[in-house]
């Protein structure tokens, strides 16, 4: 098989939910000796990325976006080692932090979040539920991450969205990150008044407002080293 219908296959099995598929053809692409980076950039990615096309469309719903999450887990598991070997970066878009915040425990629409940002080329660190506010700034600062993702889906709980912005910018580090928030009762209004960066309305939604502000804080980080003044 060529690369290039290796690759489409790749995206076939994504978009049609087939997770041995997914893992075999991951095996077989570095058994040929293919750059696993390149195997993401031209097979995977863009087969996920066709995943959330087809949810915007309303052709796919909340169980194909999840199955098509865990293709991408598998195929991940066979790739991170040769990308870890061969010192390439295995998180093209960015190192994100994610939880539901403290006092909610609820996780499942945070779970599949992690899973698409993770799917589309994003090194997750995922905090699970419940989490302190501390604890998603000392684990942001500890991975270098460029985003910290904040799951609420309590009305209660929400106001800790606001609170950690607040703390982030207490401590002197609002500028270091992007804010992400989301979940149920979590709106754009809201996301607006209390500052955050973005909003996600549904998985796709939060990866594309991931990779807009991942990308904005490269730049801001990037200005800050060539001019620390």
């Amino acid at each position: 098989m060529t690369e290039e219908k290796l690759f489409d296959a790749m995206q076939e099995a994504v978009v049609s939910g087939d997770k041995l598929r997914a893992r075999s053809l991951a095996e077989e692409a570095l058994g040929l000796g293919i750059d696993p980076a390149r195997i993401m950039e031209k097979g995977y990615i863009p087969g996920i990325q066709k995943v959330g096309d087809l949810w915007e469309q309303g052709e796919y719903f909340l169980p194909e976006l999840i199955t098509s999450a865990a293709c991408m887990k598998e195929a991940m598991e066979v790739l991170r080692p040769a990308l870890l070997q061969g010192g390439r970066a295995a998180s093209p878009e960015g190192a994100v932090v994610i939880g539901t915040v403290e006092g909610d425990i609820h996780d499942i629409g945070k779970n599949l979040v992690a899973s698409m940002l993770q799917a589309n080329g994003f090194e997750v660190h995922d905090l699970g539920a419940d989490v302190k506010l501390e604890r998603f700034i000392s684990e942001a600062e500890e991975k270098r991450a460029e985003i910290i993702c904040l799951s609420a889906l309590l009305t209660t709980t929400m106001l800790n969205q606001k609170r950690l912005i607040g703390l982030l910018a207490d401590k002197g580090l609002r500028d270091r990150y992007g804010v992400l928030v989301g979940g149920a009762p979590v709106t754009r209004a809201w996301a607006e008044q209390i500052g955050a960066d973005g909003f996600g309305a549904n998985a796709p939604d939060a990866v594309r407002a991931a990779k807009a502000i991942a990308a904005d804080v490269k730049k801001r980080r990037e200005h800050v080293e060539r001019d620390p003044r």
